[in-house]
């Protein structure tokens, strides 16, 4: 520890005479420089380092873009990388991520000056993607590894990787390979060079050989630390979203502002009530708007007590928590209809402490324009002036008011500051009603609402309705009015094949938002070999960005032959087996992922306008932000925030949403949190060599069906 700050004293010491800041004597005792928590990204336009800067944005990382390609973009030099601040020498940036290792022409002085800083504050950098050569510590892949495709390889997090930045994954990265003509990643597979000081954290089998080679590596050299990642790949891509905390946790040396966890939570809708069903004949759903007025029988769909019992088992096995939308008139209607009795209602209050309720409104109503569905599709009724006819503020207010008494009377534990309406209505829709019913904002507010759902795929962004903030919610592609597999199956082909294979032709309509089948898929198999994968791939994949927002699919899909739950199943069998036990699904309730929202944005506004500001100066951190901004930070296990703990314990560190008072926060690091020092071996300073950029292949993707109809 000794040597590590004597040497960053003396580097210190160096670069303020290269500055021309006061100089005199370096002593031992020279302040410990300052170091802002903030990353400087270097990009040139490629996948990898905007997926890098994609995770740092999605956490709440300040970060400095620098594009390459632009022409008018800072020059990188000693001045703008450090200064002194209150004679304190400070280093703007804690890390540095770099297209590859090298991406400046030859004896280009910004590498020079990149290399020269990383020396002095022992600044970590990143190479985002480049190729195997003893220039970052790995033999040449040609040769004596591999450069090529690894669709589908299973690569695997060593025991330093384990014991290092990927502490918080079981093992396993698989690599995606979501379709068998499209080549979606591209690596180089090589072993480290001889005499290199090099550490692979993940690796995979070369092909032909009995030696794995490194995937992501940490190389020392020239007193200097780079990760070495060589493979490409987007923000999207579930290798890398497996990789991406452990890279920020390994640039930052896991303090930094902005935090990183796994969401998932499911509401289902309509609870109480019943779904209408799809016609395989008549391709569309008798007693909804999208068939024609008296065209087919209703066939409606509502759970029995059986599916009561098995979602509660289905929770314990899990350790997961449905949210239950509910319609109490669903309840009063069947009892009415069946001498008193209601068995699913009777059920499902005796377990209502199992799960977390949701007020859906009493009768499920439309609650935007009064719908006129003598058409297909229907259209908002006028009044004679042209004038559109909106359901009423006290129309709304009895909706939501009428559930909550009837919710209370039965015991369920409410939030009453909650709200989902049916299909989203009131909120705008598409194009029959692009704005929202001026009476839904009043109507919140006269019930008290502060959080009301919306649909993800039409009203993402989080915005203000009267006294409530949205929630958006992502619809998966487990339908409404289907109850049975092969009816999900049906609608399925009907949406997303061709018209010359007997489909609706929506797909063909919309190709930029939604994938044709190349052919129907057989109803027998089609859900468990086609749509359970995709609609798992699909939800971990939000799962896995940071992502808190919630899920919801219907009633129906826990009836009959709950064809929700290997969906479900799918995307926890998955992360479970991907992530270690430090890193568990984090499973919020609605208010709570609104708040999340709520303050991500506010933090995010206020990085953005400059007014955040932090920096480690030895074990302490200090963040000051605007009154009233709560901080997010990520900070390793034993940080105090005077004399308490900071934060919640996840993925093997502390992270979470602290106030600053005052405007001012102030952490204490734990004495392993030791800045880390320049590796031992030369510090001559030679220059880098320039090299060649990588093979540049922009992972391919592989674009999602719209959950057409997935709505109720």
């Amino acid at each position: 520890m000794k040597r590590t700050i004597r040497t960053t004293a003396l580097a210190a010491g160096a670069l303020i005479a290269s500055l021309g800041l006061p100089a005199g004597p370096v002593h031992a005792d020279a302040p410990a420089p300052r170091v802002d928590l903030r990353v400087l990204v270097v990009s040139d336009g490629g996948p990898a380092t905007d997926a890098i800067a994609a995770e740092l944005e999605t956490a709440g990382t300040p970060y400095t873009e620098v594009d390459l390609r632009d022409a008018d973009r800072p020059v990188i030099d000693a001045g703008f990388l450090a200064d002194a601040v209150d004679g304190r020498p400070r280093a703007r940036y804690q890390a540095v991520v770099l297209p590859n290792d090298n991406p400046f022409p030859a004896g280009s002085a910004e590498m020079t000056a990149l290399a020269d800083y990383e020396r002095t504050y022992a600044i970590p950098q990143v190479d985002a993607y480049t190729y195997a050569r003893p220039e970052v510590g790995l033999q040449p892949a040609v040769g004596t590894g591999y450069a090529g495709g690894v669709d589908g390889v299973r690569a695997e997090v060593t025991q330093a990787g384990l014991t290092g930045p990927f502490g918080y994954l079981d093992g396993a990265v698989p690599f995606e390979d979501n379709s068998p003509t499209v080549d979606e990643s591209y690596a180089y597979l090589s072993t480290p060079a001889p005499g290199a000081d090099f550490v692979p954290y993940v690796q995979a089998a070369i092909p032909g050989r009995a030696t794995k080679g490194s995937l992501v590596g940490e190389y020392r050299h020239d007193g200097r630390r780079e990760l070495v990642v060589t493979f490409v790949y987007n923000r999207h891509q579930q290798q890398f979203r497996l990789l991406a905390r452990g890279i920020v946790e390994w640039m930052t040396g896991g303090v930094h502002l902005g935090a990183d966890r796994n969401y998932f939570a499911v509401h289902v809708d309509d609870v109480f009530a019943a779904d209408d069903r799809w016609d395989t004949e008549l391709n569309c759903t008798p007693g909804d708007v999208d068939c024609p007025p008296g065209e087919g029988t209703p066939d409606p769909i509502r759970m029995v007590p059986a599916d009561v019992d098995h979602a509660v088992a289905w929770q314990e096995s899990r350790d997961f928590t449905l949210d239950l939308a509910y319609n109490g008139s669903g309840s009063v209607d069947h009892r009415q209809d069946n001498g008193g009795a209601d068995p699913l209602a009777d059920e499902f209050i005796a377990d209502r402490s199992r799960f977390r309720w949701i007020n859906h409104t009493y009768t499920h109503a439309f609650l935007g324009c009064r719908q006129d569905t003598d058409v297909v599709p229907w259209k908002c009724a006028t009044d004679p002036d042209g004038s559109t006819q909106w359901m009423s503020r006290n129309e709304i207010v009895d909706e939501i008011a009428t559930n909550r008494v009837w919710g209370e009377n039965a015991g369920l534990p409410l939030e009453n500051d909650e709200l989902v309406t049916g299909e989203h209505s009131g909120l705008k829709v598409a194009p029959q009603q692009p704005e929202d019913n001026p009476n839904l904002g009043p109507a919140l507010t006269d019930t008290g609402i502060a959080w009301l759902a919306s649909d993800n795929s039409r009203d993402p962004v989080q915005r203000q309705v009267g006294s409530a903030t949205t929630v958006s919610r992502y619809p998966m592609n487990v339908f409404y009015n289907a109850g049975r597999a092969a009816e999900q199956v049906d609608e399925y082909n009907w949406i997303y094949t061709g018209r010359a294979q007997g489909g609706s032709g929506i797909c063909e309509d919309n190709p930029a938002t939604s994938t044709c089948l190349a052919e129907p898929l057989d109803p027998a198999t089609g859900y468990a070999e086609h749509i359970v994968p995709l609609e798992t791939r699909i939800a971990l994949g939000h799962v896995l960005s940071n992502d808190p927002r919630p899920h919801f699919i219907h009633q129906s899909n826990l009836a009959e032959d709950r064809i929700a739950y290997p969906v479900l199943d799918g995307v926890l069998d998955s992360y479970d087996g991907l992530f270690a036990d430090s890193a568990p699904v984090v499973n919020l309730r609605m208010a709570d992922i609104g708040a999340e929202m709520q303050r991500r944005a506010a933090w995010r506004g206020a990085v953005d306008a400059g007014r955040v500001t932090a920096y480690r100066v030895g074990d302490t951190v200090t963040v000051r932000a605007p009154d009233g901004v709560a901080v997010t930070a990520t900070m390793p296990v034993g940080t105090r925030q005077g004399d308490t703990d900071f934060g919640d314990a996840y993925a093997g560190t502390l992270s979470g949403w602290t106030p600053a008072p005052g405007g001012t926060l102030a952490l204490t690091l734990p004495s392993s949190a030791a800045v880390p020092g320049a590796p031992a071996g030369p510090t001559t300073g030679t220059e880098p060599v320039a090299t060649t950029a990588p093979r540049t292949r922009v992972p391919a993707g592989v674009s999602e069906p719209v959950p057409y109809g997935a709505e109720r």
